[in-house]
């Protein structure tokens, strides 16, 4: 059933041109459809903006004339601040790339999706419309039918990637290795934070995903068996290998084979000093032994991201191993 807003129209290039005005994007987390519709826009026309998530919630300061766009779902946390401090926010949106507003669209979904719209898109509809809220759409379908919010239809654009290689920082570990990912995890959530040019790549079940789900730029591979794994560790990309291990009975009886899955996935490795890899690893030679020392691990993998021509000589090292 076609949803009728009744609102003031706006021309949205007019408003985004306007000096002193915040933006603030809200988002469920970095997405396709901030990247490829919103911010070529925003972009397009010299918008500065600041992307939020859902429980990022601005002083009220900065809502004072402020533009609210929100992207696919409005967050009940953000929902509760616009009530409050409607009258001095500039502007809201709500951008969609698919029919979030019709049951009919998305009634076939499976039940937790169903959920998801149901709660972030379309039972806000009525306050959308109460607070004067403006509808940004991806296709001439949708601007035709909510024709009635004169929507502003937002064409999609190529993704700008970096010309750098993204530096793929890894470690696979079986699900006997969660408390080192667990001690792992403040260490990659800060590589991550001070190199945005870095990606993590690990191994792990639901638990290692809902781990890392906070962490922008990390990569959970389902766990695979021995033939499977072989095949990916021989595919290029992967730069930097990691090999924590905590001092448990468990990891006492550990060998020293990341050190070969990690030279064969063409990295080079930090490794833990006065472990087993020291029977292997010579240090600075053909890769790292650290103290289990958060803040020496850190630096350690932001060296390495930064120097090619070292990784490559240790890397050279460490292949005479094999």
């Amino acid at each position: 059933m076609l949803v009728l807003f009744s609102i003031f129209y706006l021309n949205l290039d007019v408003l985004v041109l306007e000096k002193n005005i915040q933006y603030f994007v809200v988002e469920e987390g970095e997405n396709p459809s901030t990247d490829y519709f919103v911010l070529p826009y925003l972009h397009k026309n010299k918008i500065q903006f600041e992307r939020v998530s859902f429980g990022q919630i601005p002083p009220k300061e900065k809502l004072k004339g402020a533009t609210i766009l929100f992207v696919r779902y409005v967050p009940p946390a953000w929902k509760a601040v616009i009530e409050k401090y409607r009258s001095s926010i500039s502007a809201i949106y709500l951008f969609m790339d698919d029919d979030l507003l019709s049951w009919r669209s998305f009634g076939d979904m499976p039940l937790r999706y169903q959920a998801k719209l149901l709660r972030y898109s379309w039972l806000n509809q009525r306050w959308l419309r109460s607070i004067g809220a403006k509808l940004l759409v991806s296709t001439p379908w949708l601007q035709q039918k909510y024709t009635e919010w004169e929507p502003i239809l937002l064409k999609a654009q190529p993704i700008n990637f970096e010309v750098d290689e993204p530096q793929t920082v890894f470690y696979h570990g079986s699900a006997s290795h969660y408390k080192d990912l667990c001690w792992l995890y403040p260490i990659i959530e800060e590589s991550l934070q001070r190199n945005q040019n870095m990606i993590f790549e690990v191994i792990g079940d639901k638990r290692v995903n809902k781990l890392f789900r906070s962490l922008s730029r990390v990569q959970v591979l389902y766990p695979m068996r021995w033939p499977a794994y072989r095949s990916l560790i021989r595919r290029p990309g992967r730069h930097i290998g990691l090999a924590p291990l905590l001092d448990t009975p468990f990891n006492r009886a550990r060998s020293h084979t990341k050190f070969f899955d990690i030279t064969q996935a063409g990295a080079v490795g930090i490794y833990t000093e006065g472990s087993v890899y020291a029977t292997v690893v010579r240090h600075e030679e053909n890769g790292l032994l650290l103290p289990m020392e958060p803040e020496v691990w850190v630096e350690a993998i932001l060296r390495l991201a930064e120097d090619q021509s070292l990784r490559q000589r240790m890397l050279e090292e460490a292949r005479q191993c094999l």
